[in-house]
């Protein structure tokens, strides 16, 4: 289906925003959530002077956030957001015991991963949190894991003790870490590739075959980069997911 759509993914950190003409995604920026004023000015840059068939699709984990965004979106475009899960149907079935509960980053993920699979599949989002879902043969969310990210690993180990204090993550050898700094570093980049590693051999051993992973999320790139476990990083599936969600709602009820 070829949208025109500002699609709005609003996290816990960031706020990415996607230019969505004709279908193909044409510009995507991420910015704080701390700073409503640079939302306002960017998406008045991205917004077209002729928006007429444009609609403004939104998913977030961030609640407190919802009501900024309204009002923001509001005054620049002149329309209302249409929530994923609210007012847009979500796109692929959801087979947790709360689905309610269950965060639409995730479950947009999965979808998005699914269209372009077309099998089981694992995705892994690496940001604020870490997350490794996974979906079924038919593309239903069957749940997954969630673990500390990047950054909240550095911010507990600098505030819960005494002596290591803030250190800036690099990717590190696999030889034993020689400073402090790069033990910090090899401990959360093994931490969290195990914990990847781990996961998905239990979900492929559950699911009767290997399943395909994708990364995805802020940290991806220093994590899993050339990686031979990801078959891909995809820096704006979110984006993609709240596309098909618009997409499909609009084809389902036929507007």
């Amino acid at each position: 289906m070829d949208i025109n759509l500002l699609a709005l993914g609003v996290g816990n950190s960031r706020l990415a925003i996607g230019v969505f003409a004709g279908g193909e995604l044409r510009q995507v920026a991420r910015l704080s959530v701390a700073d409503p004023d640079q939302w306002a000015a960017t998406i008045r840059k991205v917004w077209p002077a002729d928006a007429a068939g444009w609609a403004v699709a939104a998913a977030g984990v961030n609640p407190r956030l919802n009501s900024q965004i309204d009002e923001v979106v509001r005054a620049v475009t002149g329309q209302s957001v249409l929530w994923i899960g609210r007012d847009i149907d979500i796109p692929i079935g959801v087979e947790t015991q709360n689905p309610s509960e269950t965060g639409i980053d995730r479950i947009l993920n999965i979808a998005a991963a699914y269209e372009q699979i077309g099998k089981a599949c694992i995705v892994v989002d690496a940001g604020t949190a870490v997350t490794v879902d996974c979906c079924n043969d038919n593309g239903d969310f069957l749940g997954g894991a969630i673990a500390p990210g990047m950054k909240m690993m550095l911010d507990s180990l600098a505030e819960k003790t005494a002596a290591i204090g803030r250190v800036s993550f690099s990717v590190p050898s696999p030889t034993p870490a020689d400073s402090t700094a790069a033990a910090v570093s090899q401990g959360i980049y093994f931490s969290i590739r195990g914990l990847v590693r781990e996961i998905a051999e239990n979900y492929a051993a559950q699911l009767g075959q290997w399943p395909e992973i994708i990364a995805t999320g802020g940290d991806a790139n220093q994590l899993f980069d050339e990686w031979e476990l990801i078959h891909a990083i995809a820096p704006d599936l979110g984006l993609y997911g709240i596309a098909l969600a618009y997409a499909e709602h609009h084809i389902k009820h036929e507007t």
